[in-house]
């Protein structure tokens, strides 16, 4: 069973990881993983932040509503992860791994 943070089961219920996939690939066209934290660059407070990509790789933009909504779904799913440090959710296979830092950065 997948892991977000390499411990116990990050969401025992595969339905509504299934169900979330579905949601925000209907939300978002052509969205192929999402990157979620409490970490916007652009708030001095805990604050959702969003990069949604294509199969791509490309950045969709968002505007800021969808941003938020997306963000607060994915929240709802994994309550008790540390969102201060970035997760993304690929709709693909309905998983939410912790993602990798970009290099020289101190998030």
């Amino acid at each position: 069973m997948h892991t977000a943070d390499g411990g116990s089961p990050a969401c025992p219920d595969t339905a509504r990881q299934q169900r979330l996939a579905t949601q925000l690939a209907d939300m978002i066209p052509g969205l192929a993983t999402i990157r979620v934290s409490l970490n916007d660059p652009r708030q001095s407070w805990p604050h959702p932040y969003t990069i949604a990509k294509d199969a791509a790789g490309e950045t969709i933009d968002l505007n800021r509503t969808t941003a938020r909504i997306a963000a607060r779904w994915i929240l709802r799913v994994w309550p008790t992860l540390d969102w201060n440090r970035a997760h993304t959710f690929d709709i693909a296979t309905a998983t939410l791994t912790r993602s990798v830092p970009a290099a020289g950065r101190g998030r």
